[in-house]
């Protein structure tokens, strides 16, 4: 059975610091949300975090974006989270699940929850860290659960079972959303939305495969052998001797 855009419950979410690509995703109606993170803005070459987040801010006014802290203390993470916070109110703070020093954000989570900042927790990916967040989260709580299945796919672990059970231990937190993060191709889409995962964040070149769908696979195949035979000619190719 060929998979079809408009039978999705799943909300699709642009991950990327280009603006230009973000203002692409933006005019897209399916896109219902943004999220973006340091390695992505230095990658872009962001060099301004502020006026980027202005910028991005002002060009998406009404769908939830995400920012990062990036210090690795807790007193300076906090301080920094309340100033994103007040960036905006489609804003969401990422905070990591652990500084590097592997000690766990719980308490800093639990204190910006009761607060009322909207949080995106990140780095997530085992279903014991999913379980501390969801125990220190607010009971009304905006939040949002980044778990990395496409990284945990990575290294050989299927992260459907994982995807899954994290859905149910966030029921308890009824605001509570699950993002499916770094997907590596279009079917993760399909995959996460078949287990009630709320929302999935892809880069743009991940999402401009959302034309491929009801695509004609015979036509496909016909599209991909007439590449083949395209390319070969113009490198000029040949076998044995001419």
């Amino acid at each position: 059975m060929n998979p079809h855009i408009s039978n999705l419950k799943i909300k699709l979410f642009a991950d990327g610091a280009d603006l230009s690509g973000m203002r692409e995703m933006y005019a897209n109606p399916l896109i219902k949300g943004f999220t973006t993170n340091p390695t992505l803005m230095r990658k872009a070459g962001i060099q301004d975090y502020y006026k980027f987040a202005r910028d991005v801010i002002e060009m998406i006014p009404d769908r939830p974006i995400s920012f990062e802290v990036f210090a690795d203390d807790f007193k300076t993470m906090e301080s920094q989270a309340f100033e994103i916070a007040s960036w905006g109110k489609n804003v969401n703070v990422k905070i990591p699940v652990m500084n590097t020093k592997r000690e766990f954000t719980g308490p800093l989570i639990e204190r910006l929850s009761q607060a009322g900042v909207a949080l995106n927790i990140t780095a997530v990916m085992t279903l014991d860290q999913v379980e501390k967040i969801v125990d220190c989260l607010a009971l009304d709580a905006r939040a949002i659960i980044s778990v990395f299945a496409g990284r945990i796919a990575d290294t050989g672990v299927d992260p459907l079972p994982i995807m899954a059970k994290s859905v149910e231990i966030m029921h308890s937190k009824p605001n509570s959303e699950l993002i499916w993060a770094s997907p590596r191709e279009l079917l993760n889409i399909f995959q996460a939305d078949s287990i009630g995962c709320h929302i999935i964040t892809a880069t743009n070149d991940i999402l401009k495969k959302l034309a491929l769908i009801d695509k004609d696979l015979e036509d496909y195949s016909l599209e991909t052998v007439e590449m083949f035979h395209r390319d070969a000619l113009a490198a000029g190719y040949a076998i044995g001797i001419n």
